[in-house]
């Protein structure tokens, strides 16, 4: 069944990753929705090592930006080169040409560039001349950002936030799992054993079976209260919008693929709301107070039985 690739993924990627189940799902859910992930958290934690492990784990190209203050949209997408033997202009394809796309550390490109990348993000496509360049199929950018310093940075602002359709934080391995990867050789070189679990064209057929899980009226009316809460809070300048409505839809359709369901359960909305939601919501104090006010709303809008 195609439903069963996900949970193939996310055990293979585990191997690797020891210790982060449930980050490991999230990053597959936002692979086989079709979106793309963000992860904010200090150096150290498996970031790289978690997007490399889904590109070997489907056998997929992949290539990774190092994001600094002089990176240039070119840098990025490409650019036009003029070639003395045919008298013309021919494009070079940038890294963004692959299927695994990992910006390390986004905020500290200037924002002209941050927009580049972005918009292949939404239109899977490169325009030279006027012309759009089809991206690969799949394609997953891996975003991540340290939130830990802001000197020379470009936060993204919220309407570049709002096209990651998840956003996680690894975090520190717990004393039992530190163990574990202390006697591990490097994560990197483990790498090189990952044996694929599927192909691009799995990835596709698992897409498709995502639009067509079904999601009942008591289901949806949950996820779309859940949206429009978080308008209404006193505290909240930024609510989501309905393009972040239409984000937890999807995220609750994919996590329902990856569990083996064709239909959407109250829980894969819930579990998926502080992931998918708290980055669309601007409040005082930043990323960890909008997901604990998304937290607290979970705990009081009444899910149907």
């Amino acid at each position: 069944m195609t439903q069963s690739l996900g949970r193939s993924i996310a055990e293979n990627v585990g191997t690797v990753l020891l210790g982060k189940p449930d980050v490991v799902e999230l990053a597959v859910t936002t692979l086989i929705a079709g979106g793309h992930l963000l992860i904010e958290d200090r150096p150290g934690v498996g970031k790289t090592l978690l997007a490399r492990a889904i590109a070997r784990s489907l056998d997929l190209p992949w290539r990774r930006i190092q994001c600094t203050a002089d990176l240039l949209p070119a840098d990025v997408l490409g650019a036009q080169i003029w070639s003395p033997q045919s008298g013309e202009l021919r494009f070079h394809p940038g890294p963004v040409f692959t299927s695994v796309l990992i910006a390390d550390e986004l905020n500290r490109t200037p924002p002209r560039t941050q927009s580049a990348l972005l918009e292949c993000m939404a239109e899977r496509s490169v325009t030279v001349d006027g012309e759009p360049l089809p991206l690969p199929d799949p394609f997953f950018v891996v975003a991540t950002q340290n939130p830990y310093t802001a000197a020379g940075t470009y936060p993204l602002p919220e309407s570049q936030l709002d096209r990651f359709l998840v956003r996680i934080a690894i975090g520190y391995p717990s004393a039992e799992d530190e163990l574990r990867v202390a006697v591990q050789r490097d994560g990197h070189r483990a790498l090189a054993d990952l044996a694929p679990v599927a192909s691009s064209e799995r990835v596709r057929e698992v897409r498709r079976a995502v639009h067509e899980v079904r999601v009942q009226d008591d289901v949806l009316r949950y996820l779309v209260e859940l949206c429009r809460r978080t308008r209404e809070m006193p505290d909240v300048t930024l609510g989501v919008s309905p393009r972040g409505t239409q984000a937890l839809h999807l995220a609750a359709r994919a996590r329902a693929v990856l569990h083996d369901r064709d239909y959407v359960v109250p829980d894969d909305v819930a579990r998926l709301a502080v992931p998918v939601l708290a980055h669309r919501v601007q409040v005082d104090g930043g990323i960890d107070s909008a997901a604990a006010l998304v937290g607290e709303l979970v705990s009081r809008v009444p899910a149907p039985e």
